[in-house]
């Protein structure tokens, strides 16, 4: 599971939306990305070693970073793409649309970016920016609530957040596995190391 990454970027001037676009490549069977969100600067103490016990690829962090020394943190672990919260400063791009790859060419498009649901409903205008960049896989957070479904034709994975507990929501981050057959998305207890299911 070795990647490379090359960054390609715009800016729209009018929104200052910045969109990047990273190809990620892989040479073995499986592909393992571990994805989490909301870490408000102090994420959960176990976050690390259960990183550690997975071996990703690469990290995602889906937004609402707090203090860009976590980011540092988890680069001790694999290689981190994340999106800019409605918390953190201009230092991170708004979306990044990533291309998995492997010699036989793209196996998916995952699309990161931190505000894409109204409910559970994808909002109408990231569902239009995956589509154009060709992304099965919206990968978000904000909302702190797990969840993966469906909705106009893509699929939305929330990983939750290990960052300080909200309300009774549980502390969790997720899981992508990508084969050449396909992707699979699931859930992780930040502070049991169990599978967790919304």
């Amino acid at each position: 599971m070795h990647g490379e990454l090359m960054r390609r970027g715009r800016v729209s001037a009018a929104l200052k939306v910045v969109h990047v676009r990273e190809d990620l490549q892989f040479d073995g069977d499986m592909l393992r990305i571990v994805a989490l969100a909301d870490t408000h600067g102090r994420p959960h103490p176990k976050l690390g070693p259960r990183i550690a016990e997975l071996a990703p690829a690469r990290i995602f962090h889906a937004g609402d970073v707090g203090d860009l020394v976590v980011l540092r943190d988890l680069e001790r672990h694999a290689r981190v793409t994340a999106v800019r919260g409605n918390i953190d400063g201009r230092d991170l791009p708004d979306f990044v649309t990533i291309d998995v790859r492997n010699d036989r060419g793209t196996l998916l498009k995952i699309l990161l970016t931190h505000l894409a649901v109204y409910g559970p409903k994808l909002r109408s205008d990231v569902a239009r920016i995956a589509r154009a960049d060709d992304a099965s896989l919206v990968v978000c957070g904000h909302s702190h609530v797990p969840f993966a479904a469906h909705d106009k034709g893509i699929t939305v994975f929330n990983p939750g957040s290990v960052g300080p507990r909200r309300f009774q929501l549980p502390i969790v981050f997720g899981v992508i596995e990508v084969t050449a057959r396909g992707a699979s998305v699931r859930h992780i207890d930040c502070e049991t190391g169990l599978s967790w299911t919304p």
